[in-house]
């Protein structure tokens, strides 16, 4: 008997994953795990290009729209979930499609992640308060201090990273660059890659009419409704950020919304510098991606 297999659509944001996902599940008999570290949340479904009420009944969904905006969530959380939901749709006789662009989430599901210490909501609290109330030098001084190796390596106007460093140097006592092995984990499936390849220019006039799209669906009163949570990491991403920036007078809203068009090209930008890197993602052409992908399977 052969061995289960895995079905990763990822790529970058606005090239059309979703769509592709639900293709195949219509045709392969599939259910789709998403694998998206915003559309796992409930409420900010426009923001975040969560898939529609129509999308989820063209096909089953995991994981999408299931944490409050309060909710921590991780990638080693992540990982958790989608091991102990694989077996359940495999053993459904279905396909298993994982669909997402985080790709720390994919990366997490395909080779395993390190295994961290759980952080508590205290120590959370206060390695954010490093960089809320001391900005991003003093973030970058107790980096420095308590893991000067990572320190070395990470992008020092990342704070969301550092700040992660800094909560599970703290929450293990130990350095957050001693925790990590970097060794991929055996998975008993294979696992199969793939990504839509829209020409660049195609791909920025896509995310530019997705975001023309976002806002007159509604975002701006999306995220007004969550405005007083803004201070929650899960708010902490692209759109929500410049609209809160008007919200707060720091921004004026006609500088916001091309702002937020240009911050998710930007955004599209790493995530295909990464892919780009991947040698087992299969690129797909953007006339015919459905086709192209079944020919693969």
């Amino acid at each position: 008997m052969g061995r289960n297999r895995l079905i990763v659509i990822t790529g970058p944001t606005g090239s059309g994953k979703t769509s592709l996902a639900i293709g195949l599940a219509r045709r392969l008999d599939g259910e789709i795990i998403c694998a998206d570290s915003r559309q796992i949340y409930r409420d900010i479904p426009i923001g975040t290009a969560a898939p529609t009420p129509a999308e989820l009944e063209a096909a089953p969904h995991h994981l999408t729209g299931f944490l409050d905006l309060s909710d921590y969530y991780s990638a080693a959380r992540f990982e958790e979930d989608v091991l102990s939901l694989l077996p359940e749709i495999w053993g459904r006789g279905r396909e298993a499609i994982l669909c997402g662009g985080s790709m720390m989430y994919v990366n997490a599901v395909v080779n395993g992640i390190d295994l961290l210490p759980a952080i508590t909501p205290e120590v959370r609290e206060t390695a954010l308060k490093i960089y809320t109330d001391g900005g991003i030098d003093n973030l970058r001084r107790e980096l420095r201090r308590l893991d000067p190796a990572y320190y070395e390596q990470v992008d020092l106007n990342n704070h969301k990273r550092m700040v992660h460093a800094v909560e599970i140097s703290m929450q293990a006592g130990a350095p957050y660059s001693s925790l990590r092995t970097g060794k991929t984990k055996k998975r008993e499936f294979d696992v199969i890659k793939m990504a839509i390849d829209f020409p660049r220019e195609q791909l920025f006039d896509r995310i530019n009419r997705r975001v023309d799209a976002m806002i007159q669906a509604g975002m701006i009163d999306e995220a007004r409704r969550v405005y007083h949570l803004r201070h929650l990491n899960s708010l902490n991403t692209v759109g929500y950020k410049e609209l809160f920036a008007a919200f707060d007078g720091t921004m004026p809203m006609e500088t916001a919304i091309p702002r937020i068009a240009k911050n998710t090209r930007v955004y599209a930008k790493k995530q295909l510098t990464w892919l780009r890197r991947d040698p087992a993602v299969n690129w797909l052409p953007a006339s015919d991606p459905l086709n192209a992908a079944l020919a693969l399977l």
